[in-house]
């Protein structure tokens, strides 16, 4: 991430000392080819064998280091073949512990009995008696290496040990630290109370103390994420310099009136940004964030109508073909009334229509063509594309948005996503968008009523879907895997539907539905849900995004602590699209704190951005987002969760430092300057590749 005098960072790791060609090999498994990429390698946790302890307040299971001298001999035992045994008694002179080695004959060899130690390990205690398998151990005259500091832990892969990553990586400081050269300026440095690069790759690897290796892992998190939000500003700025369409002053009023509702006021005021945007000559990149149901597809439809009355075509692409599907049929009744033609396109039609399709789309007899990747081929060709449209923007990612771009000449983007992300980090994921958000719901729509129960409510929950049946409604049944696995005690969709029709639910017209059916399977299913023809559908997460059958009211979701918060907003919000009550009925088998805190926030809100906020917080590191998708360079230490407070920070110094031009005006930014270049030069060729 830093700049250094020379290319010395880009030398092969095989030239390091102790790696060699052998294990340069090993090591590209980790995706590591450079001394940059090595220093770059962040531990992944930290053991802190800095502080001695008394054998006598040893707990069981805690990790401790101990000074020691022996007072036994090192016995050894084969108890049988491949299994050698070394035992030997110590003493702090606090209490007496047992240590045992397995397979480790050398200790013998190893530990001279009349010296002291240090040891560090797990302890097993039971009642008075301590003992600790496998400890690391140095001889106290030369301790430091192994115990009596803070060791770092990383992830591995097989022929390369802690021990080795660890050497290497000291011959690698060493090769390169005096040659660091500091992208953050001194003035942005004293600000924000950032550490200077060389204490800060040191102390992250090697740390003297934990409150040296914060303040090192905060510096370098900073650096990170800011050369990722100016880095995005300047991928925003070149593409919102480039010349787009400029599209007439379409009289939408016609097609306003058509629509048998009224716009929220949420939705005029995304639209006028929309407009805004196509009747400008500078492209539009926009984002279109709004809750499940907030009526992100009838702005699409605007902006359709605006591309095809000024005389251009548009595509609308979504992830699946259900979603292509339903798209598809809610949007070409409407717009065929006003003579614009839409056309389907997805990798499930016959070879004869998919050729039909194209040939309609290139020779420019369809205004508006619908699919699903399918869209994205070298052999689907457009006459005069104007508009891009793409449908939950997260299952696409940035680099097959641009491909679809490169279809037209600069087409106007807008990007739709019902996934929602809280405020803070839209600004991370889609700092190259424009982001307009719908946040009101349209009038009428009933808020979801959601109960969280367990296993002692199975018999009422199947009694209150045959009721709602019986009424004529229909009902969703969500499982966390497709079929019983022995690994997890959790429902499978096959086995549920097993039971219950032949069950609890016996005598209704009971679909499955999961990812491994083919494309025509899943679509039948569904299309059969949709016509009423099956009352109950049960189901993986394939229905997560965008189905529509408003006459289902129930959600029943099976190990709802299986699933993240996001993802069963999303569930959730396959009902509630209809004139009638609708309910979500979470079974829970964990009972963890967290999980129990997870379910009433889903039974407490309705609100996606603010279950978002909250899953925030009670989720760990993990790629939740899919920061990878979306085309984004995978975080090397950044944690956007743990790091929110470094991100606002971070945000506030690239508002700055654009809205005041300091990578141009001032000579002490020009470092982080040329490093931003180079990064966005390297991501604009990575996406024009595809």
């Amino acid at each position: 991430m830093s700049e250094y005098d020379n290319k010395l960072l880009d030398q092969p790791l095989k030239y390091l000392k102790g790696v060699g060609e052998n294990r340069a090999r090993l090591f590209s498994r980790l995706g590591l080819f450079t001394l940059g990429d090595i220093i770059h390698y962040f531990p992944r946790d930290y053991e802190d064998r800095s502080v001695c302890k008394a054998i006598s307040e040893a707990i069981d299971g805690e990790s401790i280091t101990v000074r020691v001298r022996f007072v036994s001999d090192i016995s050894e035992t084969r108890p049988r073949r491949n299994l050698s045994i070394q035992k030997a008694q110590v003493t702090d002179g606090t209490s007496f512990m047992n240590v045992t080695w397995f397979n480790q004959g050398y200790v013998k060899q190893s530990i001279d009995i009349s010296r002291e130690y240090v040891f560090y390990g797990t302890v097993k205690r039971v009642g008075s008696r301590v003992e600790i398998n496998n400890p690391v151990f140095e001889e106290l005259e030369h301790s430091g290496n192994l115990t009596g500091r803070i060791v770092p832990v990383y992830p591995l892969t097989r022929g390369i040990t802690q021990n080795i990553l660890r050497k290497i990586l000291r011959n690698a400081l060493d090769t390169v630290s005096d040659k660091l050269v500091d992208i953050l300026p001194p003035g942005l440095r004293s600000q924000y109370h950032l550490a200077e690069t060389a204490f800060s790759f040191e102390q992250i690897h090697f740390p003297t103390s934990m409150e040296n290796m914060e303040m090192a892992r905060r510096r370098l998190v900073f650096e990170e994420l800011l050369l990722l939000q100016l880095g995005l500003s300047a991928i925003k700025g070149s593409s919102s310099g480039q010349r787009g369409i400029r599209f007439s002053s379409v009289d939408i009023d016609p097609l306003l009136k058509a629509l048998p509702f009224k716009l929220t006021d949420a939705q005029v005021r995304v639209f006028d940004e929309i407009r805004a945007d196509m009747e400008s000559d500078r492209r539009m990149n926009r984002l279109i964030q709004g809750d499940v149901g907030s009526g992100k597809t009838i702005l699409a439809v605007l902006a359709i109508y605006i591309a095809a009355v000024s005389g251009y075509q548009s595509a609308f692409m979504a992830p699946t073909e259900i979603l292509a599907e339903q798209h598809y049929r809610s949007i070409a009744p409407l717009l065929e009334k006003f003579d614009i033609k839409v056309g389907l396109l997805t990798g499930g039609m016959r070879k004869k229509e998919k050729e039909a399709i194209k040939e309609d789309a290139e020779k420019g007899r369809l205004d508006v063509l619908v699919g699903t990747h399918a869209v994205l081929e070298d052999s689907t060709i457009f006459s005069k594309l104007g508009l891009v449209i793409t449908d939950e923007q997260h299952r696409f990612g940035v680099r097959q948005r641009a491909r679809l771009s490169q279809k037209g000449q600069n087409p106007d983007l807008l990007v739709m996503t019902a996934t929602p992300i809280p405020r803070t980090l839209s600004l991370v994921l889609y700092g190259d968008l424009d982001v307009s958000i719908v946040d009101t719901l349209p009038p009428g729509r009933k808020p979801i009523k959601t109960y969280v129960v367990d296993d002692r409510m199975r018999d009422r929950v199947y009694k209150f879907i045959r009721k709602n049946i019986a009424e004529g409604r229909q009902a969703y049944i969500v499982c966390p895997l497709v079929e019983e696995s022995d690994a997890m005690d959790v429902e499978s969709a096959t086995g549920l539907v097993e039971r219950i029709k032949d069950d609890a639910l016996k005598g209704l017209h009971v679909g499955l539905i999961h990812g491994k059916m083919k494309s025509a399977d899943k679509d039948d299913i569904m299309r059969r849900f949709s016509k009423g023809e099956l009352q109950v559908l049960v189901s993986t997460t394939v229905i997560e995004v965008g189905v529509n059958v408003p006459n289902a009211s129930i959600m029943v979701i099976e190990n709802a602590e299986r699933f993240g918060l996001a993802q069963l907003h999303q569930l959730r919000g396959r009902v509630g699209r209809g004139v009638h009550q609708s309910y979500c009925i979470l079974f829970n088998q964990s009972k963890s704190q967290v999980s129990r805190q997870r379910m009433e926030i889903m039974a407490s809100s309705n609100d996606g951005f603010v279950i978002a906020e909250k899953d925030l917080e009670l989720r760990g590191p993990g790629d939740v987002f899919g920061v990878r998708q979306h085309g984004l360079p995978e975080f090397r230490i950044a944690n956007l969760y743990r790091d929110m407070d470094v991100l606002k920070d971070v945000q506030k110094a690239a508002k700055h430092i654009v809205s005041e031009g300091l990578m141009e005006k001032d000579e002490s930014y020009r470092p982080l300057a040329r490093r931003v270049e180079l990064m966005v030069r390297k991501k604009l060729q990575e996406l024009s590749m595809n």
